[in-house]
């Protein structure tokens, strides 16, 4: 039988995502489409229903086949990472290549690339012998395929999903039992890249700036952030209802998707805030337990680690990016954000969780 209590957190996350979208989208949609509830039903048939498909395809299907078909699809994956930079095929939009528009369908592969490489990454480690501590067979084939997918990521641009990837990555490669030089090198090569990466772009040297002086600028490059404030800060303890947010009314940009936890707080207050985090730390909970509890088998660990991680860690840098914590990256708030490709992975990565989460 799988995890009952996940199976509630998520239902709980699922729903909660539906009744903030339909309020934050319906004044975009209605503006832009001339339908109050466009959005909304896009993304629950493009996001949401396909998303419950795959979800139970994947509960069914037996652990060991996911693990012997994973490289496959992550080679796919790799292939449509590639086609976002075919003119024609790849889109362009907001200044970034992100997107593959195959005409009848658009999606981003990079979603998918989290999933993907989480489990291939678990199947990897599984077969890694530790004990020789030889670093062309652990370290050096890590850092080549990590590389690797950052070169696709860096030049999208989207360093926020190459963030997650590599700090999840670090995370299942430290949990095997690893030299720890190996996780402290890779932190610094990072770190270093990061800082190259900042500083060769202006608008993530703007992000960084708008972070530590968010007054310097409010109607320029801190506008995004300021707004996200005052959203946070309109809310109070209780909110001021749901749907009665004023910032969704053209002041908060990207508000059905990289800000959408502002709208949230400002329509729910402290308390609904305090809610929806507490239900994506028991979300990593129940993940962390179902780790704890498959020891005889090291592919099941690893995944559960790394997707409730993976789910976790991305609320978790969306929220404290819309606090102005942390800088704003574009992450979107899983199960909870506009845009049907997340979901799709992240339903697919509960899916197996829930399979793991069996007495197989």
């Amino acid at each position: 039988m799988a995890d009952r209590f996940l199976l509630g957190i998520i239902t709980a996350l699922i729903v909660l995502g539906v009744i903030i979208l339909s309020g934050v989208s319906a004044h975009f949609s209605q503006e832009s489409i001339g339908n109050t509830t466009y959005f909304l039903f896009h993304q629950i048939k493009f996001g949401l229903i396909p998303g419950i498909f795959l979800a139970l395809l994947i509960y069914k299907t037996p652990l060991k086949l996911i693990r012997k078909w994973v490289p496959v699809f992550l080679f796919i994956n790799l292939i449509l990472l590639g086609l976002v930079f075919i003119p024609g095929i790849g889109s362009h939009i907001y200044g970034a290549s992100r997107w593959v528009n195959l005409g009848i369908i658009a999606f981003q592969p990079s979603e998918f690339l989290k999933l993907f490489f989480i489990v291939y990454l678990s199947a990897w480690l599984c077969n890694l012998n530790i004990k020789e501590k030889d670093v062309y067979k652990s370290l050096l084939p890590f850092l080549i395929i990590i590389g690797l997918i950052s070169l696709f990521l860096i030049f999208q641009p989207d360093i926020s999903t190459l963030g997650i990837i590599v700090f999840i990555s670090v995370l299942m490669y430290f949990s095997v039992g690893t030299p720890l030089w190996h996780s402290a090198l890779m932190i610094l090569i990072g770190l270093s890249a990061l800082a190259v990466l900042i500083k060769t772009s202006t608008y993530r040297f703007n992000r960084i700036l708008a972070l530590f002086s968010p007054k310097s600028d409010p109607m320029g490059i801190s506008f995004q952030i300021t707004q996200s404030l005052i959203a946070i800060g309109s809310g109070g303890i209780f909110g001021l209802g749901l749907g009665m947010s004023y910032q969704k009314f053209g002041f908060l940009p990207q508000a059905m998707s990289d800000t959408i936890f502002s709208v949230y707080a400002e329509e729910t207050g402290l308390i609904g805030s305090i809610f929806l985090v507490m239900l994506f730390l028991l979300l990593f909970w129940r993940g962390y337990k179902i780790f704890k509890d498959k020891k005889k088998d090291q592919f099941s660990q690893l995944a559960a680690l790394g997707i409730c991680s993976w789910i976790s860690f991305q609320a978790f840098i969306h929220i404290v990016s819309n606090l102005g914590i942390f800088p704003l990256t574009g992450v979107p708030l899983p199960f909870i954000s506009y845009g049907g490709s997340h979901l799709l992975a992240e339903m697919m990565g509960i899916g197996l969780l829930l399979n793991i989460s069996k007495d197989n």
